[in-house]
C-alpha cells in the first residue's frame, strides 16, 4: 500500500522542465523529485541544482526532464538488513531517500527531517487484553484506546515506532477489537500499513504471532500495547545485531538497597560480607526483538507467552539477550499507573 504523501515527489519521465519546476517549488525545503517510468520504476532524480545546470547547458523549460535527470539516485531497498547504509545516508545529510521493492518500484519515500531511522522490522503490537485492573474505564473502551494526553496509549506506541521508520504493523486484538480497528484503520493517514489479527480466544503474550504468515522483514519487534516509553528502537536494533542475538528483550533495571550487612557463608563459615549493599535486578519490559525464524517455535492454537518462548530458546542453546533500558518506561496496568502516565506525558518527550 503506497503512503499518501509521497506522490508529490514523483514525476513520470517525459514531463517538461516547467512541470518539474512547479513541483520543486511546491516541495520547498524538501525539493527533490524522483523520476519513474510507465511501470513506476525509479529511473532518476531531479533537484533545483540539476535544473539550473540543464538551463546553463541550453535546455529550455519546455524541454523534457529526461535530458537533465541524475540516472543513479541513492535508494534504500525494502527489507535490506544493512541498517548502516541508512545511518550513513542520515549522517551525510541525505534527507530524502526513496525505498524500492525488488522490482525497483518506489514503495515509500523516507524524509529524515521527520524520521530518526528506517529499521528493517515488522512491528506487532499486542492489544487483545481485557484490562481488568482498569475497570470501569475499560468496560466500554479497550485499554489501548484510553487517552494519555492528546492521543490513546496505542497511538503513542504507533507514533514512536513509526518515528524509527517502521511502516509494517500488525495489531493483535480481541476485547472490543473492532473499536481499535475503526480508530486506526489501515494506517494510510500515517503512511504506514496496519493489519489486524483477531484472537478468537486468549493466546497469551505472544501466541497470536502463529497466525501471521506474511511478514515483510526478517526481524520482528513485538510490544505490549499498554506501555508508555521513549526507548531508542534503533539503538535496540543495533544492540541486537552486535550481540548476534536470536531474541532480545527490553529489560527494566530495579535497584534494591539492603539496610544491613550481607554475609556470604559456606558450611556455616562466613567467607565474606558487604556492608549495606545495593543490588540491581532486571525485569521484563514487554518489548521483544527476534529473528523471524524464531516464530516457528510458537505453537499454533495455544496460549503461549513470550517467557515460554524465551525458555524454549534458552533450552535449545539459542542466544537470548537483555537490553537494559536507560530511558522512560511505564506499564499502564492499574489506575495509579494510568494517573501517573497522564501526569508524566506533560514532561517526557516521546519524539
Amino acid at each position: 500500500m503506497r503512503p499518501n504523501n509521497y506522490n508529490r515527489h514523483l514525476l513520470p519521465r517525459g514531463k517538461s522542465i516547467r512541470d518539474a519546476l512547479t513541483l520543486l517549488d511546491l516541495l520547498a525545503k524538501d525539493a527533490i523529485l524522483f523520476i519513474v517510468d510507465e511501470d513506476e520504476k525509479l529511473v532518476g532524480s531531479l533537484t533545483d541544482g540539476d535544473v539550473r545546470r540543464g538551463l546553463l547547458k541550453g535546455f529550455g523549460v519546455d524541454d523534457i526532464i529526461d535530458n537533465i535527470i541524475q540516472p543513479n539516485p541513492r535508494f534504500i531497498r525494502k527489507g535490506d538488513r544493512n541498517i548502516n547504509k541508512v545511518i550513513e545516508f542520515r549522517e551525510n545529510n541525505f534527507r530524502i531517500i526513496p525505498v524500492l521493492n525488488n522490482d525497483n518500484i518506489i514503495v515509500n519515500i523516507i524524509n529524515f527531517r521527520e524520521l530518526k531511522s528506517y529499521l528493517p522490522v515488522d512491528a506487532v503490537i499486542m492489544a487483545g487484553g481485557r484490562g481488568e485492573r482498569l475497570r470501569p474505564l475499560t468496560d466500554e473502551v479497550p485499554k489501548p484506546l484510553l487517552y494519555v494526553g492528546d492521543k490513546p496509549i496505542l497511538g503513542h506506541n504507533l507514533d514512536r515506532l513509526r518515528l524509527f521508520g517502521i511502516d509494517d504493523f500488525w495489531i493483535t486484538v480481541r476485547y472490543l477489537g473492532k473499536q481499535i480497528e475503526d480508530f486506526f484503520g489501515t494506517g494510510r493517514d500515517k503512511n504506514i500499513s496496519i493489519k489486524y489479527v483477531y484472537e478468537n480466544e486468549p493466546r497469551g503474550t505472544i501466541g497470536a504471532l502463529s497466525q501471521i504468515h506474511n511478514f515483510e522483514h526478517e526481524y520482528i519487534l513485538v510490544s505490549n500495547s499498554d506501555l508508555l516509553t521513549n526507548v531508542d528502537y534503533e539503538h535496540f536494533f543495533l544492540d541486537f545485531l552486535r550481540q548476534e542475538a536470536d531474541f532480545s528483550v527490553v529489560t527494566i533495571p530495579y535497584s534494591v538497597d539492603i539496610p544491613y550487612a550481607v554475609l556470604e557463608t559456606n558450611n556455616g563459615h562466613v567467607i565474606s560480607f558487604r556492608e549495606k549493599p545495593s543490588y540491581t535486578y532486571y525485569s521484563n519490559g514487554g518489548i521483544y526483538l527476534m529473528k523471524k525464524a524464531v516464530l516457528d517455535l510458537i505453537p499454533k492454537d495455544k496460549n503461549y507467552n513470550a517467557t515460554d518462548l524465551m525458555e524454549t530458546l534458552i533450552d535449545q542453546g539459542k542466544k537470548v539477550c537483555s537490553y537494559p533500558l536507560a530511558g522512560y518506561w511505564l506499564d499502564i496496568g492499574k489506575h495509579e499507573d494510568y494517573e501517573k502516565a497522564k501526569s508524566d506525558i506533560k514532561t517526557i518527550s516521546l519524539k
